[in-house]
């Protein structure tokens, strides 16, 4: 997750609070939108999650 939010803020301009965020945002559609894949958002969001 860290890398995506690194590059949010990189590309995108985004403080990383902001990044955070958004990437939180969208987990949490996705997950809403295709409950099926919740499993899996949650695997691929939390992978990495606490490196810096």
């Amino acid at each position: 997750m860290n890398e995506l939010i690194n590059r949010l803020v990189q590309e995108a301009g985004l403080t990383p609070d902001q990044a955070r965020k958004a990437v939180e945002t969208i987990a949490g559609f996705v997950k809403e939108k295709f409950p099926m894949l919740g499993g899996a958002v949650d695997q691929i969001f939390s992978a990495g999650g606490n490196e810096e």
